[in-house]
């Protein structure tokens, strides 16, 4: 029999399926993969109920319904002074990864270059190969997640068409400073390549820092691309809905590709997510303090129980080291959270998924967007088996 395509063929199942899988074999709190546990704000889902009912269910405009385009332009205008032409420049698309997938396949071509930082999502990589380019790897590493400038500038060249940006950052929570923005930007002129910006996190950003995108900073405007997630802002994972802005001649080849992807996304869910950006800025304050009081919960018990827990200034994650517990594990990150599922009760995800090769040891990666009687839970469960 011939062979499957071989970059997938060759890929094993996401680790988070694979812990959640486990998690729930063994009845743990699943603590690994980053979704909420409460449903999302009540007039959102109410919407997106209402216009099930009383808006059209057939296809909507392959860029997304002019509501949630529109939306999109003005949120960009509201929290960062963009001036978006809705028209030209914001797209919809099922969820931030096929978003982040049209973008490198409306972009790369074969051969070209694109830098990607370390830790990343575990999609980054099989999609950037799939398109045809070419990885250049730049690692950051525990537990401050410094960007490394001259190992980045070195990994631009001639051939570099891309960097992929995420920040906030998942695993490791960083938000990329002002300072190092202008590092990325002042690289991504001098050899003429784009920025494709993951920033689902945008609002879930913590202790008074602000999420700063790299389109804002001079020249970047028709260099970069922005993704966003309702998913991420709203607590409605589930829902799929992604958006990208970006300037009419860098998003033209992006929209080709997603229209041979998803081509379009539920427009009840759409117009709900149009709704929900439009929501009082009290709701982004409250989302982003809720979650900076989970993080200080989960963070505050787990350097009770021994871990060594690293700072976490956005995301829905906290990184902690296993390597200072009062009892010593020999295993490498993944062993060490297959204990922790099967023997304490609680999943976490291990850090090493996020890089492709030579990982830091001894860290694993928790989710804090859970309800509290779920972090007390957890917390309880980890003092118990380690002390």
């Amino acid at each position: 029999m011939k062979a499957g395509n071989r970059i997938f063929s060759n890929l094993g199942t996401t680790v988070f399926t694979v812990m959640s899988q486990l998690a729930t074999e063994h009845s743990a709190i699943n603590l690994g993969q980053g979704f909420p546990d409460d449903n999302g704000p009540d007039d959102v889902r109410a919407k997106a109920a209402q216009f099930l009912e009383d808006q059209p269910n057939q296809y909507p405009p392959m860029m997304g319904v002019p509501d949630l385009r529109e939306a999109v332009a003005q949120h960009a205008h509201r929290f960062y002074g963009l001036d978006v032409d809705w028209r030209k420049e914001v797209m919809v698309t099922s969820g931030a990864t096929e978003a982040l997938s049209a973008c490198l396949l409306g972009l790369i071509n074969t051969g070209d270059e694109v830098v990607l930082l370390e830790p990343l999502y575990d999609s980054y990589l099989p999609m950037v190969r799939l398109a045809g380019g070419v990885p250049k790897l730049v690692r950051l590493s525990p537990p401050y997640w410094e960007l490394p400038r001259e190992a980045l500038a070195a990994a631009f060249s001639a051939k570099t068409k891309a960097i992929v940006l995420n920040s906030p950052m998942n695993p490791s929570g960083k938000v990329f400073t002002g300072d190092e923005l202008a590092f990325i930007a002042g690289l991504l002129k001098q050899h003429d390549a784009y920025a494709i910006c993951d920033e689902v996190y945008e609002h879930l950003v913590f202790d008074g820092s602000k999420h700063v995108p790299l389109m804002t900073l001079p020249d970047m405007r028709e260099r970069c691309l922005r993704i966003g997630s309702a998913g991420k802002t709203f607590s409605l994972t589930g829902w799929k809905v992604g958006y990208v802005t970006g300037a009419p001649g860098l998003l033209g080849p992006i929209s080709k590709a997603h229209q041979f992807l998803t081509f379009t996304t539920p427009p009840n869910l759409q117009r709900a997510v149009a709704y929900g950006l439009c929501k009082d800025a009290a709701y982004f304050k409250a989302l982003a303090a809720s979650l900076q009081r989970k993080r200080d919960k989960l963070a505050k018990g787990l350097a009770r129980i021994g871990f060594e827990v690293l700072p976490s200034k956005g995301t829905y994650f906290v990184t902690a080291g296993y390597a200072t517990l009062a009892k010593p594990f020999a295993g490498d990150d993944m062993a060490f959270c297959h204990h922790l599922t099967t023997d304490a009760g609680v999943a976490a995800i291990p850090v090493s998924a996020f890089y492709e090769s030579e990982p830091p040891q001894s860290f694993v990666r928790f989710a804090f967007c859970k309800s509290d009687h779920v972090l007390d839970e957890a917390l309880a469960r980890l003092e118990r088996h380690f002390q």
